[in-house]
């Protein structure tokens, strides 16, 4: 059996994470929500909902901020709100970090460390947040593209972090069709808890030092 994982990020947003949550549900598969603190802040109800349907939730910056753009002071109270704001909507420590365009710096390292954290890249993207692009494009680069092991990147928002408008909505089209496809050619879909405890232990070696580890 085939693996990967599929992740959203820059989340939740009240107009397309609803349509996402109903497609994986009736899909009957896990995905895991790389969420902007901010926005969770604003719609709880999507946090408590991502969990109770089986999904993991971890971070990504209170608010889209770049490392680079970023003083350590500025990144030391980003991973402090967002640890809390973590624990106030879930009741649980933030396990999974994935910073903003997958960029760190030795200060994100650092309190990555320090809150026994797993940052989480990525193998796959679709560029779903790209203008002019479309969902067949979309589809087209994700079955091109995936692999045994597969981390995916696609996104269930981000019109106000740079991606085009109405952007998630043609990836959630794109994973209408392409989602049945992945199933046809034999892929389980893992959870991020089942990723980084080896369910296959052959796939995790492999990426393990490029994706999980700062």
């Amino acid at each position: 059996m085939k693996s990967l994982v599929l992740t959203f990020d820059d989340g939740p947003d009240i107009r397309y994470t609803p349509l996402l949550l109903n497609l994986l549900k009736y899909q009957h598969i896990p995905a895991t929500f790389f969420v902007v603190g901010n926005h969770a802040k604003a719609h709880p109800e999507l946090i408590r909902r991502m969990l109770s349907e089986g999904h993991t939730v971890g971070g990504h910056t209170m608010a889209h901020k770049n490392a680079l753009l970023s003083t350590p002071a500025d990144i030391r109270n980003d991973f402090q709100a967002s640890i809390r704001l973590h624990r106030e909507l879930t009741g649980d420590a933030l396990k999974y970090f994935r910073p903003p365009w997958g960029i760190s710096t030795p200060f994100v390292n650092n309190y990555i460390k320090k809150y026994h954290m797993r940052r989480v890249l990525w193998d796959v993207m679709a560029e779903d947040w790209e203008g002019g692009t479309t969902s067949r494009t979309i589809s087209a680069k994700l079955k091109e593209r995936v692999f045994d092991g597969a981390v995916i990147c696609l996104h269930d928002a981000g019109e106000d972090t740079g991606g085009a408008k109405d952007a998630p909505r043609r990836t959630i089209e794109a994973l209408i069709h392409t989602i049945p496809w992945l199933k046809a050619q034999g892929y389980q879909f893992l959870t991020m808890d089942e990723y980084i405890k080896g369910v296959d232990s052959r796939v995790i070696q492999q990426r393990k030092k490029r994706l999980l580890w700062p």
